[in-house]
C-alpha cells in the first residue's frame, strides 16, 4: 500500500513539474514574440502554482507594457519562490531605474550580477543607474565590464563614448565611437546613431576628412537621414569644398520641396560652425527664396558668448526695395540687442559662402570690438 501511495505521489509530482515547465515554455514563446497583452490576459488569473521563471515572464510583460506596479509585484513573487533567480532582480532593478529610483535599483542590479556575473545586460543596467546619478566613473566601469562579456548589447558601447564626451575627453570619445562602430551590427538602429555622433565628434574635435568619410557612409546607408546632410555640408564648408557642400544643399532643397524634412529642418539648416575669438558661431541657411514683397533672412550668423547667449547676429536680408531699384538682392545687416544695424553692404544672389563669411566676420569685428 505504501508503495502504491508513493507511486501516486511521484506521478502527481511529475505531472506538476511537467505542468510548470509547460506554462514556462508557453510564456517564453509568447515573450519571445512580443505578445505581452496575451500573457497578461491569459496567464494572470491563477498564478499561485507558477514557478519563479514563469512569474518573471509575466512581470516582464508588465515591464514592457510600462505597468510598473504589476511588474514589481510579480518580481517579488518570483524572488519569494526562488531567491536565486537573477532575472527577477534585474527586472526589478530596471523597473526602479525606469521610475527614476536609481539608488534603489543599484543593489538589485548588483545582486543580479552576483547571481549571473557573465550576463552583460546586468552591467549595462547598473551603468545606466550610476550614469543617471551622475556617478560617471562607476558607470564607466560597469559599461566597460559589459563590453568585455559575450552578447553585450549596443548601449554600453555608446554610453562609454557619451561619458567621455561629457568629460570633454574628446580623443577618448572618438576612439570609443570607433570601437562602437566596429562592434555594433550595421543592421542595428544604434549603428546609424553611432555614425552620426562619430561624424559630429570628428567634425567638432577631430579630423574633418574622417568626419566626411563617416557621414558619407551614414548617408549611403540611410539616404533619408537629412540631419546628416546638414552636418556633411558643415564639414565641406570647413574644408572649403564649397561645390560639394552645394550638391548636398540642393538635396535638402529638393527634400524641403517634397515635404520630407523633420520639423526642426523645415525652415532652415545649419551650414557651418566655427570659433571666432572667445565666441562660437553657428550659421544657418533658410529655404525661402521668393520675392513676396517683404524682407526675409536668407543666411544668419549667430555669434554666441560663453553663456551661449546671442551677442550679435549677422544676416543677409532680402530687400524688395533694392531689387525693385535694380540693386543687389540681399543686404548684409546685423542685430545687436534691440538694434538693427545696416552698414550698407549689398550681396548678389550668387555670392560665394567664403566671401559671405569673410564679410560677416568684418561685422563681428565692427560691432563686438
Amino acid at each position: 500500500m505504501k508503495k502504491i501511495l508513493l507511486a501516486i505521489a511521484f506521478i502527481f509530482s511529475a505531472f506538476a513539474a511537467w505542468a510548470q515547465e509547460k506554462i514556462t515554455d508557453e510564456l517564453k514563446a509568447l515573450s519571445d514574440n512580443g505578445k505581452y497583452d496575451e500573457i497578461v490576459s491569459r496567464y494572470t488569473s491563477n498564478t499561485s502554482a507558477y514557478p519563479a521563471k514563469a512569474l518573471c515572464y509575466i512581470g516582464q510583460a508588465y515591464y514592457m507594457k510600462e505597468d510598473n506596479e504589476n511588474c514589481l509585484k510579480y518580481m517579488d513573487m518570483a524572488i519569494a519562490k526562488d531567491s536565486k533567480i537573477a532575472e527577477a532582480y534585474y527586472l526589478k532593478g530596471m523597473t526602479y531605474s525606469y521610475m527614476g529610483k536609481f539608488e534603489a535599483a543599484i543593489p538589485l542590479l548588483q545582486t543580479a550580477i552576483g547571481l549571473q556575473p557573465a550576463e552583460a545586460d546586468n552591467y549595462s543596467g547598473l551603468g545606466d543607474a550610476y550614469y543617471n546619478l551622475k556617478q560617471q566613473d562607476q558607470a564607466l566601469a560597469a559599461y566597460q565590464k559589459a563590453t568585455s562579456l559575450d552578447h553585450c548589447p549596443d548601449r554600453p558601447y555608446v554610453m562609454i563614448a557619451q561619458i567621455y564626451t561629457d568629460k570633454e575627453e574628446y580623443a577618448k570619445a572618438i576612439e570609443a565611437y570607433y570601437t562602437a562602430k566596429s562592434k555594433i551590427s550595421k543592421e542595428s538602429a544604434s549603428y546609424l546613431s553611432v555614425l552620426y555622433n562619430l561624424g559630429t565628434m570628428e567634425y567638432l574635435h577631430g579630423d574633418a576628412d574622417h568626419a566626411a568619410t563617416v557621414l558619407t557612409e551614414l548617408i549611403l546607408t540611410a539616404p533619408d537621414d537629412y540631419p546628416s546632410y546638414a552636418r556633411l555640408i558643415q564639414v565641406f564648408n570647413r574644408q572649403k569644398k564649397y561645390e560639394q557642400a552645394q550638391l548636398y544643399k540642393e538635396k535638402l532643397y529638393a527634400a524641403h520641396k517634397d515635404g520630407k524634412l523633420p520639423g526642426n529642418m523645415q525652415d532652415r539648416f545649419c551650414i557651418d560652425q566655427f570659433k571666432w575669438k572667445d565666441y562660437s558661431v553657428m550659421v544657418f541657411e533658410r529655404y525661402e527664396n521668393e520675392n513676396k514683397g517683404r524682407i526675409y533672412y536668407k543666411h544668419i550668423f549667430y555669434v554666441l558668448d560663453k553663456q551661449e547667449q546671442t551677442a550679435l547676429s549677422v544676416q543677409s536680408e532680402f530687400s524688395p526695395i533694392s531689387v525693385e531699384l535694380k540693386g543687389p538682392k540681399y543686404l548684409l545687416c546685423a542685430s545687436k540687442g534691440n538694434s538693427h544695424l545696416n552698414p550698407g553692404i549689398g550681396l548678389k544672389e550668387d555670392t560665394k559662402y567664403e566671401n559671405l563669411k569673410a564679410l560677416a566676420i568684418k561685422l563681428f569685428e565692427k560691432y563686438l570690438e
